[in-house]
């Protein structure tokens, strides 16, 4: 009967993340038919459980008397199906107990802030914390991914104005740091928010969005340095939407040229509901 219950548990879970939302801040939304595909394998498992347990319940009638002669084997002391069950029951009170960071800004100051990867900043090894751009180079050989990366560009290469959208988002900030050249003197228009770095006296501010590659290991803050209009300022964590030119510029604190936008229209946005944004492939 514990099996059934932790496995109903487990569908419940499942339906519970899809029905608030909360799965995307996991995982990429794009996968999201696997975590369907395990709710419903929870729930016929379940039903398996209680269809045995039944029959159980009905032999152990029947056949009370022959107990001497049943051996159970596998995790036949109480204590060892007691521990069994609390680490099946353990991501199912993690899941509905506690609640997903919502992310802003203080994470991206907590995490330091370095570019391209660092692994330092986040203290695990597995997780590797992007910044700026996104990079999905680490998922394909080298000639494939620059295969797909000049087909890509192909799309934006056209037109003189980028237009970001939440689906593009990570694809446009990869290429323009792979190909700042081929962007240079574009109009671009993206949302994100705003994060004040004070790095050598002068004031930056960057606009970003967090992203999701495949899940919540390689997610990072993605985005580009912007230069606003005169006598503009954000808090950080404001959502704006910003227009301006692409161009390159030495970046003191990474002892690199970085793309940057020389923004000539800007205005507070609503936060979107969903803050991240996902990479389609």
């Amino acid at each position: 009967m514990i099996r059934f219950l932790i496995l109903i548990g487990y569908t419940m879970l499942m339906l519970f993340l899809q029905v608030s939302g909360r799965l995307n801040q996991y995982i990429n939304v794009h996968y999201r038919y696997l975590a369907i595909l395990s709710m419903l394998l929870s729930f016929v498992l379940a039903m398996v459980q209680l269809i045995l347990w039944n029959k159980e319940a009905d032999k152990k009638t029947e056949h009370h008397h022959h107990h001497e002669d049943c051996h159970d084997h596998g995790l036949n002391k109480p204590y060892q199906k007691g521990i069994a069950y609390v680490l099946l029951a353990f991501p199912l009170v993690v899941g509905f107990m506690f609640p997903t960071v919502s992310l802003d800004t203080s994470i991206v100051e907590a995490k330091g802030f370095n570019f391209p990867l660092s692994k330092e900043s986040v203290g695990d090894p597995d997780v590797q914390t992007q910044y700026l751009k996104p990079d999905t180079s680490i998922y394909f050989d080298k000639t494939d991914y620059n295969k797909q990366m000049e087909k890509a560009l192909t799309h934006y290469i056209k037109d003189d104005k980028v237009t970001v959208t939440e689906e593009n988002y990570l694809e446009v900030m990869e290429l323009i740091y792979n190909y700042p050249s081929e962007f240079i003197g574009k109009t671009i228009t993206y949302k994100g928010f705003a994060f004040n770095s004070s790095q050598n006296e002068e004031a930056n501010i960057f606009v970003f969005r967090f992203g999701i590659i495949h899940c919540v290991a390689d997610s990072g803050v993605f985005g580009l340095l912007t230069h606003m209009p005169e006598g503009q300022t954000f808090k950080n964590n404001d959502w704006v939407e910003v227009t301006g030119t692409i161009h390159s510029g030495y970046y003191a604190p990474f002892k690199r040229e970085v793309p940057m936008v020389d923004v000539t229209k800007v205005k507070h946005v609503e936060e979107p509901k969903n803050q991240y944004v996902y990479r389609s492939f």
